[in-house]
């Protein structure tokens, strides 16, 4: 399985960015997937998750601002990122897992200025 990120970039506090994540290779519908982040001097956290059925998980900190998605028919995984603030800065990262192995995308950066 391979995951490809979309580009991250700089955005103003308070504004959106959408990322996506696109799978390829040796797929499954079945399995869930999520994103995470990295922010400098600190350890990797999960952000949001979302089950194969569309069940979704979202960190405390992200609740009621960002939004996972999927599209299994284009083997993507959304992160719909709104009312952003400095805290949100980090390497945002992608994964999925197929039967037991992790997966991970390359991450991609996301740099909000107040």
């Amino acid at each position: 399985v391979q995951l490809q990120a979309s580009e991250g970039g700089l955005v103003q506090a308070g504004g959106s960015l959408r990322l996506s994540c696109a799978a390829s290779g040796r797929t499954s519908s079945d399995s869930a997937a999520g994103w995470y982040r990295q922010a400098p001097g600190k350890e990797r956290e999960l952000v949001a998750l979302i089950s194969s059925g569309g069940s979704t998980n979202y960190a405390d900190s992200v609740k009621g601002r960002f939004t996972i998605s999927r599209d299994n028919a284009r083997n993507t995984v959304y992160l719909q990122m709104d009312s952003l603030s400095p805290e949100d800065t980090a390497v945002y990262y992608c994964s999925t897992n197929l039967g037991l192995k992790v997966y991970w995308g390359q991450g991609t950066e996301v740099t909000v200025s107040s």
